[in-house]
């Protein structure tokens, strides 16, 4: 039975991105969908972009957030079967296809797909971001969150949950509604050949951004939820070990240049192993998709530059917290 897909896309000034985003999902070889485009009051010129196509577009008239967009995207469209992702996302012709045969259960299933390992813009920091993105969110076939960078969800289902949160933090929409629906009985199922191009376009300083704010809202989140130490996502068990081992490294080598004490140089090295020990297959996995030298240069990255970023976002995250259970 084919059903009817609506392929629903929140736009905030991606005018850059937003074109190539929906002339990719009108590429879709999948017979029966729509695209609805909802901009949340964009001032670039994505309005003007995403007219040119034949697609459904819904203006709000003031900037409301990722959440409001979508729920709204979903009171506008008309399938059964929704299609969530995001404007800086490139479908596959495939993408739809494959998302509606893994949706086998309508009503008590959600399907996630995941970012291609190479993006469109395939830097150094880019990739990194695809791959680790990509090797996070593949890693159990029943994830702890599906990510609206690729969420197949039925409508009934959706609305039944009450969508997506609109009173809530400016990112982590999508992990809300998926420990929502998964305490009200849902399945979350990781499909891998549901895949989205990501169009990052980062560069060091965007790439440790992302990583501050990400942890950041991650941490607040999590504390709240009483989960902060789940291997959720992108926000793994490695990724935890790694942001916690980079102090102590830090400490150790403090302590051998001040002492000139052997050993502690010795626990900085033991330290280090542990840490690439930990992450392998996130190494593996930037092995695999740009050979050794990138997984040298990624490892080294993730490793020696990454945490701090990371960290630092944690210890705002949790100051953050801390000050709003008090008021």
């Amino acid at each position: 039975m084919e059903y009817l897909v609506s392929v629903i896309i929140p736009n905030y000034n991606g005018g850059k991105t937003i074109g190539n985003c929906i002339e990719a999902a009108f590429s879709s070889r999948y017979p029966m969908f729509e695209v609805v485009v909802v901009d949340d009051c964009s001032t670039d010129d994505s309005v003007d972009v995403i007219k040119r196509f034949p697609c459904k577009l819904i203006c709000l008239d003031r900037h409301a957030g990722t959440s409001k967009a979508r729920n709204t995207g979903v009171s506008h469209s008309a399938g059964q079967i929704l299609f969530f992702t995001d404007a800086d996302c490139v479908l596959g012709e495939d993408t739809l296809s494959e998302a509606v045969t893994s949706l086998s259960e309508l009503k008590t299933t959600v399907v996630g797909g995941t970012y291609t390992t190479i993006p469109v813009d395939d830097g150094f920091f880019s990739t990194f971001q695809s791959v680790f993105v990509n090797y996070s969110e593949t890693k159990r076939r029943e994830p702890d969150y599906i990510a609206t960078h690729a969420m197949v969800i039925s409508r009934e289902l959706l609305v039944r949950s009450g969508g997506f949160p609109e009173d809530f933090l400016p990112i982590l929409e999508d992990v809300e509604l998926s420990h929502r629906l998964r305490r009200s009985g849902c399945r979350l199922i990781m499909n891998p050949a549901i895949t989205v191009r990501h169009i990052f376009n980062f560069t060091l300083m965007k790439s440790l951004g992302n990583g501050f704010r990400k942890s950041l809202f991650w941490t607040k989140y999590s504390l709240g939820n009483r989960d902060i130490l789940a291997d959720s996502g992108t926000a793994s068990k490695e990724l935890k070990l790694n942001v916690i081992l980079y102090p102590t490294e830090a400490v150790a080598i403090i302590f051998f240049l001040i002492s000139g004490k052997g050993y502690f140089l010795l626990l900085t090295v033991c330290l280090f192993i542990l840490n690439l020990l930990s992450s392998r297959r996130l190494i593996m996995a930037f092995y695999r998709a740009k050979g050794f030298f990138f997984a040298l240069e990624a490892a080294l990255y993730y490793t020696m530059i990454y945490p701090l970023a990371v960290g630092s976002g944690a210890i705002i995250g949790a100051f953050s917290h801390m000050f709003s259970r008090r008021k």
